[in-house]
């Protein structure tokens, strides 16, 4: 009896210091995992939150993490099933839903992004971030109204969040108020000079304004401070070639293009560049392959209008 005592306890003891292995191994695939992650490795980083999920199928960190890795390489529907499946485990998981959401945007699919935005506003009705993201979402679906009124209420929850004031900013300019975009940007650069989309978007402003060295001069701060965003480059090309200088614009149109291929105002501004050499054929081929991704996009029609002038006259 007293040996079977002396067992029960042994197995006991095993199974807890089983149980706590396992925790300690699946902790620390995922900071392995996470490391990866952080140095841009996620090939390395699913591997390892592979391992954790081996070990606990219900580990929604794991999966949550994992599926940031594939939404790194653009992998959207991937990345998807796995901010789900942290979800299906805990279905009040607020950064699994953020990024999902954020995941249905990238990939196209705008009305479930905004269902997730209903669901964070469930959990939490002063979630700022859901109403950053749903302003995202109505914005890419040109819903412009509804995107400022998620953008106002995400700044009445966070009033010192320059990036909300320069969403809302972008919003007015798609919109064409200039003088709206004005005042959010200047609230913007109160809060923080430091953000490279704030310099952008004042390029842009000037650039409607006719004031293209000005434009030229703020866009350069922007890639000052992020040299990996591809559609600064594609706009300082703009500028340049309205600014009279055609290769020095094709060299950034280019490098924009090599860094995302389907920036189709890199293509536009490509077109742009072949119509100011006097080469009509290419650029009518580029203008029109950007005018079949976004018919309005600005300058489009004006320079397909002087490329079939140009092309009758001959």
């Amino acid at each position: 009896m007293i040996k079977y005592k002396i067992f029960l306890i042994g197995l006991v003891f095993l199974v807890v210091l089983s149980c706590t292995s396992n925790e300690d191994k699946k902790g620390r695939f995922l900071l392995k995992g996470n490391n990866e992650l952080k140095e841009g490795n996620y090939k390395g980083a699913i591997t390892y939150y592979n391992e954790a999920i081996e070990i606990d199928p219900d580990f929604k960190d794991a999966f949550y993490n994992r599926g940031m890795a594939k939404h790194q390489q653009a992998k959207y529907v991937e990345a998807i099933a796995d901010y789900s499946q942290a979800i299906n485990i805990d279905n009040s998981y607020v950064p699994a839903l953020q990024q999902r959401a954020m995941a249905h945007l990238d990939f196209g699919e705008n009305y479930k992004a905004l269902e997730d935005t209903e669901a964070l506003l469930r959990i939490n009705k002063k979630d700022e971030q859901a109403y950053f993201i749903k302003g995202l979402v109505h914005a890419a679906m040109k819903s412009y109204e509804e995107a400022l009124g998620a953008f106002k209420q995400a700044i009445a929850i966070n009033p010192n969040n320059a990036e909300l004031y320069i969403n809302s900013a972008t919003v007015y300019y798609y919109m064409g108020h200039l003088d709206a975009a004005t005042l959010d940007l200047e609230k913007a650069q109160k809060l923080n000079l430091e953000e490279s989309k704030l310099h952008n978007l004042w390029s842009l402003i000037h650039f409607e304004k006719e004031a293209y060295a000005k434009a030229l001069e703020s866009v350069e701060k922007a890639i000052g401070l992020d040299k990996d965003q591809s559609y600064y480059y594609n706009n300082r090309g703009l500028y340049k070639l309205y600014l009279d200088r055609p290769e020095e614009a094709l060299e950034d149109i280019n490098l924009s293009l090599k860094q995302n291929n389907k920036n189709y105002y890199a293509i536009r501004n490509k077109g742009i560049y072949y119509f100011k050499k006097g080469d009509m054929t290419l650029a009518g081929k580029f203008l029109n392959e950007a005018y079949k991704a976004d018919p309005e996009m600005p300058l489009l029609s004006e320079y397909l209008t002087q490329v079939k002038d140009r092309v009758d006259s001959e």
